[in-house]
């Protein structure tokens, strides 16, 4: 299929959506460059395989300094990895949190087993920059459908993306002008969100934004920050000891208050699996923190959500049957939820036991937080 003259789809007045995925999929398998919306701005896609598309899609595209001209679109967080497979555990969280969404990522890419380096070598520079790739896992329904039916890696070419990148298919085609011809436009009107696309730099000590507002400074700070949630059964003993406990040895680390670890880019919570939350710890679990000068006054449990779990990088569980059952309910963050015990020991309930099983429970958790210490990385929280 071959488009002699620009055509233009209006994504608004399809009556089939499947429709217009097809012709955009058979448009990038026949080597065309296509202009198609994301959820804040217009674009060129090409397929990241074709030498000419890609060269073509670099032409809409002004040189931005030590980035690459195009970026490598990703369909989700679950696919970045194949990208960049040495991602540090602050870009993770930058993917899982923001991806779907507007935020691209400069990261490095010197990893061996990269997807970049099987792409054709006359390719590679144009994805690649001082070992660095820009990936964006963009948020439009229609463009995602494209790239999960498209047998293929996904490049997209950002006119004045560092600026004013296009708002409408109008201004797309405009900045096309000279190189529209055969040229495929999907119009989805204007978006919602009309800011430059955030992008950030991954860095060993943190992330640098380098353009864009899609996500305000404080927003990319909370993502960035480390948040770690303890879980046990009714969030009154053993979660609420623990997250004490590791917000005290913390801020040891850090040098600072227990209070200031958030500013520090670390948070510490918890939570229970059953019960209906807004109870105080227990008392004995009150009487055992504060022979550590802890005050647990002011907790108050809550339920394990979906939405506390998307927002951990890490979560550790009291015992194997804590992490059974978040992970029976919400599977998909397996790759996060482990027992505190790194030799997988459960930590023994004192509920109901006297105040010596508090203390040893105690003990037993401070055992497993200095184990688990060392594989924290409280580096790389924060903008510099």
């Amino acid at each position: 299929m071959e488009y002699m003259s620009p055509t233009v789809i209006n994504l608004k007045e399809s009556e089939d959506l499947r429709d217009v995925v097809h012709r955009v999929v058979q448009a990038l398998a026949e080597g065309n460059v296509v202009g198609v919306p994301t959820e804040s701005n217009y674009c060129i896609a090409a397929a990241g395989t074709h030498e000419t598309a890609v060269e073509r899609a670099c032409t809409f595209v002004d040189v931005m300094k030590h980035e690459p001209r195009l970026t490598i679109a990703i369909k989700s967080s679950d696919e970045a990895s194949d990208w960049a497979p040495a991602m540090t555990p602050l870009a993770l969280r930058f993917a899982r949190q923001c991806w779907p969404g507007p935020l691209a990522m400069v990261l490095q890419d010197n990893h061996p087993d990269g997807l970049v380096h099987q792409l054709p070598a006359s390719i590679q520079p144009h994805v690649l920059c001082d070992d660095r790739i820009r990936l964006r896992a963009p948020g439009h329904r229609m463009l995602q459908d494209c790239m999960r039916l498209f047998a293929g890696p996904v490049v997209l070419a950002e006119p004045d993306g560092g600026t004013k990148p296009p708002k409408t298919v109008a201004d797309l085609m405009k900045r096309c002008e000279q190189n529209e011809k055969s040229m495929l436009f999907i119009d989805d009107g204007m978006q919602s969100i009309q800011e430059p696309v955030s992008t950030i730099e991954i860095q060993n000590t943190g992330f640098r934004v380098i353009r864009g507002n899609t996500f305000s400074k404080e927003e990319l700070q909370d993502v960035a920050r480390l948040t770690v949630l303890f879980v046990c059964t009714g969030n009154t003993c053993r979660s609420p000891m623990a997250e004490a406990l590791f917000r005290k040895k913390i801020a040891q680390k850090l040098n600072c208050s227990a209070n200031e670890i958030q500013k520090h880019g670390v948070d510490v919570k918890s939570a229970g699996l059953s019960g209906w939350g807004g109870s105080r710890a227990s008392e004995k679990a009150l009487h055992t923190m504060k022979q550590s000068e802890i005050d647990l006054s002011g907790h108050t449990s809550q339920i394990v959500t979906e939405e506390l779990l998307q927002k951990a990088g890490i979560v550790w569980t009291m015992t194997a049957a804590h992490r059974a059952a978040i992970l029976a309910q919400f599977p998909k963050f397996a790759d996060r939820v482990h027992m505190l015990s790194p030799t997988n020991q459960d930590v023994l309930d004192p509920f109901g036991g006297t105040a010596e099983a508090y203390n040893q429970c105690a003990e037993q958790i401070c055992e497993h937080l200095d184990a688990r210490m060392d594989i924290l990385e409280l580096r790389s929280l924060s903008e510099k």
